[in-house]
């Protein structure tokens, strides 16, 4: 598929495909007392639990399988604060490619450590002063690498929806489905698994509230850009969407929350108590809004896509200590 094809649900089938065996099919949990204390049914995919802690890899390991011979032998380049950063370095070990990744110097360590750890060779740049896109584009020139960005690229787009495409075929039935919002690949992908088979669900993206372009975007019908969100919520301190996720979900998306801080650490809180599971702060984005707005899904079942759980911790331990002293946990 060239970079600048939308991809369609054909391509979300075909990326099934080809991650059957390599990643991991996440189990749908559920929570009898989460369910009786918002009202509705709630199914959370854990893609915490997904190689590398995160649903990157699934989008990941489809597009660089998809390189031909020659590109792989030359590497591949991504920028990334830290899942897709682990993702594209597990997926090019896996293939036999070398790999580079643009990261902000800020980024969790556990999350570059993790990159390093899987062979990639990791370059820092500061993400308030530096763009990264420039930083990968002038290394993929010179080096001759394809540059996999972490959700503006139709393989990643398409690999990103096996995660729904998971959901929908264990819960066929559900009313709404609720997921984080950065770039927008995961929720693009998961617009085109959902359009085909439960076209009647709404499809819901949330984003913090401090970096909300996407709402912005959305409402201003073109795309909206920001600068760096101050936020805890890493994996969604994009600057804005993109030009191939933009389209289909202005064109598919029911509408777009936000989260605040506050609200990530209390369902980080919530999870962890009442599940016993460690999601970060970005992957509880869906879950925080629907939280918040129990009341129009009352009597309702829900999807929410855990995204991640890459989180130090130590970093864990006192953020739900936040929580407790604010008595939200």
């Amino acid at each position: 598929m060239d970079a600048r094809t939308s991809p369609t649900f054909a391509d979300v089938a075909a990326a099934a495909e080809r991650l059957a065996g390599v990643a991991h099919r996440t189990p749908v949990l559920t929570s009898s007392r989460i369910d009786a204390g918002l009202g509705c049914r709630v199914f959370f995919k854990a893609e915490s639990l997904q190689r590398v802690g995160a649903f990157k890899f699934r989008g990941a390991y489809n597009a660089i399988s998809r390189l031909d011979p020659g590109q792989r032998a030359r590497g591949v380049v991504a920028y990334s604060s830290g899942n897709h950063a682990q993702a594209i370095a597990l997926a090019a070990r896996l293939l036999g490619v070398p790999a580079t990744i643009v990261m902000p110097t800020d980024a969790p360590g556990i999350k570059r450590r993790a990159t390093e750890g899987y062979g990639a060779r990791v370059v820092g740049y500061d993400r308030y002063a530096e763009d990264r896109e420039q930083i990968g584009a002038d290394l993929a020139a010179r080096d001759g690498l394809a540059l996999i960005p972490p959700y503006d690229h139709p393989d990643i787009i398409a690999g990103q929806g096996t995660a729904a495409l998971e959901l929908i075929t264990e819960v066929p039935d559900l009313d709404a489905v609720l997921t984080p919002l950065g770039g927008g690949g995961l929720l693009s992908g998961t617009l085109l698994a959902l359009g085909e088979r439960r076209p009647r669900a709404r499809v819901y993206g949330v984003e913090p509230a401090a970096g909300d372009d996407g709402l912005r975007s959305l409402r201003a019908g073109r795309i909206v850009h920001i600068d760096p969100p101050r936020t805890i919520a890493d994996g969604a301190q994009t600057q804005h969407l993109g030009t191939l996720t933009f389209p289909i979900i202005s064109e598919r998306v029911t509408d777009i929350l936000t989260a605040s801080d506050d609200e990530l650490v209390s369902a980080m809180a919530l999870l962890a108590a009442t599940m016993k599971i460690v999601v970060e702060p970005t992957g509880v984005l869906g879950f925080a809004a629907l939280a918040r707005e129990a009341a129009s899904f009352r009597g309702q079942r829900v999807g929410i896509v855990l995204s991640g759980g890459n989180v130090d911790i130590a970093r864990f331990a006192g953020l739900l200590g936040r929580a407790a002293g604010d008595g939200t946990a």
